[in-house]
């Protein structure tokens, strides 16, 4: 068994006279991180396996080359930060949470050719999903169990639509729970099929409004992002957060193009926190996990249920037993249970569309 990473890199070259001088990030990031966390670039150092006098070189050429510090110095304190160094910690959490659901679909799709050179019996479970926490936690507990899995980061409505043309096994999807369910669920009903596909709950989980932390644009409603000076960072069309967003929307008339920055879009949840993290943002729509990621504060406003979407006679051939059984572990359930904003209600149940969406209009035309 084994795993593929692809990790994004950066570099910043000079100009002119400093053409000739560039930095790595990589290891830059890695002390200012840990300066950051210890105050202290000795421990940093300690923490690299450098010398003070290393880390001291490798800071002052970073320096140098910026033409500003990247750290202060505060007499019987340590060491903090400068500005620059936290806008550099920043801009790297908003490439990892912009690239990495790319690069991890990357990785994925070069594990499964390898397995097939090396393990062509060995068939992939293959899941397509939005790029989310909980997804990514039952990833890992797959990786874990050693069993081969293809992984591919898709919106909600590209996943349930390659489920229905037999590409994946798994179609990670939300719905929201309420009076927008109804619209919601109209959207995946074009894909699943009451005859032959059925759904397996992963969790409960709040959307609401990302903002800075203390919120100092007092934003609480939807209204308020119209509001001037207000600037917001949205979802890419086809997401079913988006969806989500547009059919709020809709309810409060609160015209689209009177939103600063609508059309300004990330991702992934996490990019988003990156982006109002980072000071580009004032607020934007995403889950509460990635609000706390990032040190923002957070205003609830629907709660959604997130299924996998998967075919009947997968479950009758057993194919996805593991994957219940994962979904059903105690730890799992408590790793669910330690994501802010979700809860793991019904985790592992099967239903029917009939069962989920029972009752309600929309899935009767099915």
């Amino acid at each position: 068994m084994f795993k593929i990473a692809i990790q994004p890199g950066w570099y910043v070259q000079g100009t002119g006279a400093e053409a000739s001088s560039a930095v790595d990030t990589s290891l830059l990031l890695r002390l200012l991180a840990s300066i950051r966390e210890s105050g202290s670039i000795a421990a940093a150092g300690r923490l690299e396996g450098l010398s003070y006098r290393h880390v001291w070189g490798l800071l002052r050429s970073a320096e140098q080359l910026f033409g500003t510090p990247l750290l202060e110095k505060r007499p019987g304190k340590g060491t903090r930060l400068s500005h620059l160094g936290t806008v550099l910690l920043l801009a790297e959490d908003r490439i990892r949470a912009r690239l990495s659901p790319t690069l991890d679909s990357l990785a994925s799709e070069l594990e499964a050719e390898i397995r097939k050179a090396v393990a062509p019996e060995r068939s992939p479970l293959r899941l397509y999903a939005s790029h989310g926490f909980a997804v990514a936690a039952l990833v890992d507990w797959i990786n874990t169990a050693q069993m081969p899995v293809e992984l591919r980061y898709r919106n909600s409505t590209e996943a349930v639509a390659a489920l229905a043309r037999g590409e994946c096994d798994l179609a990670g999807f939300h719905v929201p729970i309420g009076p927008f369910e109804r619209d919601a669920v109209r959207q995946y009903l074009q894909w699943l099929d009451p005859r032959k596909h059925v759904l397996v709950q992963l969790a409960l989980r709040v959307q609401g409004l990302c903002v800075a932390p203390g919120n100092p644009k007092r934003i609480r409603t939807l209204a308020d992002l119209a509001r001037p000076g207000v600037r917001f960072v949205n979802r890419q069309a086809g997401s079913g957060t988006r969806m989500l967003l547009e059919l709020m929307l809709a309810r409060d008339q609160v015209p689209q193009q009177a939103i600063n920055g609508f059309d300004s879009t990330e991702f992934t949840h996490a990019a988003v926190a990156a982006y109002i993290a980072s000071g580009m943002a004032d607020v934007g729509f995403g889950i509460e996990t990635a609000a706390r990621r990032f040190g923002l504060d957070f205003v609830p406003l629907v709660t959604e249920r997130y299924f996998f979407a998967v075919e009947q006679s997968a479950l009758e051939t057993r194919r996805l037993d593991d994957v219940l059984a994962i979904l059903k572990a105690p730890g799992f359930i408590r790793r669910l249970e330690a994501l802010p904003g979700y809860e793991p209600v019904a985790t592992g149940e099967v239903l029917t569309l009939a069962r989920a969406f029972g009752g309600r209009p929309g899935a009767q035309s099915s």
